[in-house]
């Protein structure tokens, strides 16, 4: 064989390892660990199936170019049997370049209305659908979780957890929406425009991988200052008689979340916490990533959340990705939800530069 790819032999040993362990219905008593071990057996099922499919193919082209020696007559199998080979060990290198160990999570996204008053909040509310419609074409289930609406009907803010019950961490929402944080701009002609004047604004995007365990990340409960206050609507009117929203500040970060949309003060508090985990765990993962020299940034996710990343222009029908150079003109299609391609793009240039990093 050309390649021996010894690498996939602990990987391969692995797999029946964890093959037998999920064979014991004891193992599926604790969910969280079931579902760990479930992810990485499908992850490392793509790479079992890219190494039978390449050891196949590399004897085929070794056993053709044996009998081509001796009969003339299977000389013409070599070529294209090679090309084969070679090509499903350029589908295994692809598959052993290591994953983003959280793409299998599901996420919190948040999405925020910039400068631009109603019009950024009416285009923040366009997002939200838009990545709603999304989630639905994919499978996925979708809770509003948190948000503040605006006059006209848009958001000035709003926080939506995602989940996916997929097996495979490369169909995993992380793996999908973690591309989308940052910068969205919106160019159009603003209902409150009475000139028909083009005007741009934008809103912001911010995807943080949600916490399966909430002993994965240790709060101390003397590190939180916790606020409760009566819910509001458009316009700062109180929706509610008793001090059910709850604002929750981890003291030692900073990071302040708000939640009044639950009709309790406890089912807010849950929420909050929810999300404060979830912004915990991206914070730790980013100061991990700042201390390490080593880890590669990718062009296509920065952790610079005030990247311009995406321009939707509605008089030209036209969305254009600034990291990836994707460019089409079915705007109101992508907003309807068929945003894949352009995620695509996203996940295509990052598979690149990992694959470049490992000298694949």
């Amino acid at each position: 064989m050309s390649e021996d790819f010894a690498v996939v032999d602990p990987l391969l040993a692995e797999y029946a390892e964890i093959e037998s362990t999920l064979a014991d219905p004891a193992v599926h008593a604790d969910q969280a660990r079931a579902r760990s071990l479930g992810r990485r057996y499908a992850e490392l099922g793509r790479i079992v199936a890219a190494h039978r499919a390449w050891r196949a193919a590399e004897e085929d082209a070794v056993a053709a170019a044996e009998l081509a020696v001796e009969d003339p007559a299977f000389a013409e199998e070599v070529a294209p049997l090679r090309e084969a080979a070679d090509a499903a060990a350029e589908s295994l290198r692809h598959v052993l370049v290591p994953r983003d160990p959280d793409d299998g999570r599901d996420v919190i996204l948040e999405v925020k209305a910039g400068e631009g008053g109603e019009e950024s909040a009416l285009f923040a509310g366009d997002l939200l659908r838009m990545y709603l419609r999304f989630a639905e074409r994919q499978g996925w289930s979708t809770q509003i979780i948190g948000a503040t609406e605006s006059d006209l009907g848009g958001y000035k803010d709003v926080s939506v957890a995602v989940k996916s019950r997929a097996a495979d961490p490369a169909d995993g929402v992380w793996a999908h929406l973690k591309y989308e944080g940052g910068v969205h701009r919106v160019q159009r002609v603003p209902v409150t425009e009475s000139q028909g004047r083009i005007h741009t604004s934008a809103a912001g995007v911010l995807v943080f991988p949600e916490v399966e365990d909430a002993g994965e990340i240790e709060i101390d409960p003397n590190d939180l200052r916790i606020d409760v206050y009566r819910s509001s609507g458009p316009g700062g009117q109180s929706v509610n008689t008793t001090d059910s929203a709850v604002r929750i500040t981890h003291v030692p970060t900073q990071i302040v979340v708000s939640m009044q949309n639950e009709k309790s003060q406890l089912q807010n508090r849950e929420q909050a916490m929810r999300v404060l985990r979830a912004r915990l765990l991206a914070a730790q993962q980013e100061a991990a990533a700042a201390e390490a020299a080593q880890v590669r940034r990718s062009q296509v996710r920065t952790v610079d959340r005030s990247e311009r990343i995406r321009t939707y222009n509605y008089p030209e029908n036209r969305v254009a990705d600034h990291r990836t150079g994707y460019k089409a003109y079915n705007l109101d299609q992508v907003l309807d939800g068929d945003l894949g391609p352009v995620i695509a793009s996203a996940i295509a240039l990052d598979e690149a530069e990992r694959l470049a990093a490992a000298g694949a």
